[in-house]
């Protein structure tokens, strides 16, 4: 019987036991998370302190002073490069523009000695002389032809001597010659207007029929009133 008891006792079909803690579930977690975070900290602290005795974090803070300062002075040498760089460049246009304007002179000025020079020897080619009672005189008239189809002129216009008066007027120039057999005429459609004190140079080009043979050209000066002063002609 007592040998019955004991098999019950400690086989598998002897009675169930539940074998409870001393303390509830949720304050063991609260428990081992105290733990957990004291740990933490405890670690935390033993690093950053031994940081500081090693003298990591002192050494940083006084780099990224000094890469800081060097990065500041780097930024104002680039701003006075830049401005030194926009002065240079603008003392640069503005050579350039009075390189321009000074060629474009010297231009103007040969262009001028050149227009002397040959009012020079076309004054020397004028004969001298009075131009008697008329108030204008047409000296020196010279006519080329140049190509098929267009006549070069020129002439000296002269005041009459002893005039203190500017001379106004136009002066007109007229073709004549034959085309297709008959008398052909061309005068010219835009008239020169002229301003004598006391001489004027006058010479142009002008177009007419290839056609067309030309025989003599006419210059006529006209006063502001429309009436003829003088009429000069070269033949060709």
């Amino acid at each position: 019987m007592r040998w019955k008891l004991l098999r019950r006792r400690f086989s598998v079909s002897a009675p169930r036991v539940t074998v409870r803690s001393r303390l509830p579930w949720p304050l063991r977690w609260l428990s081992l998370a105290l733990v957990f975070g004291f740990s933490a900290a405890v670690a935390l602290w033993a690093f950053e302190f031994g940081k500081e005795i090693a003298g990591v974090d002192r050494n940083a803070v006084k780099e990224l002073a000094r890469v800081t300062e060097e990065l500041e002075q780097m930024r104002q040498v680039h701003e006075r490069a830049l401005t030194v760089s926009n002065s240079a460049d603008s003392l640069l246009r503005a050579g350039r523009v009075a390189q321009e304007s000074l060629a474009a002179r010297v231009k103007a000025l040969e262009a001028e000695n050149l227009a002397l020079m040959r009012d020079v020897a076309f004054l020397e080619k004028v004969a001298p002389g009075g131009g008697g009672s008329r108030l204008v005189s047409v000296r020196g008239l010279q006519a080329q032809l140049e190509a098929s189809g267009r006549v070069h002129f020129q002439a000296l216009l002269m005041q009459q001597q002893g005039r203190s008066t500017e001379f106004t007027g136009r002066a007109e120039i007229v073709l004549t010659g034959t085309l297709d057999g008959k008398n052909w005429s061309q005068p010219d459609r835009q008239a020169t207007q002229i301003k004598l004190k006391p001489y004027q140079r006058l010479e142009g080009a002008i177009d007419f029929p290839p056609k067309a043979v030309l025989k003599q050209l006419d210059v006529k000066i006209l006063d502001q009133n429309g009436k003829t002063v003088v009429t000069e002609s070269v033949r060709l």
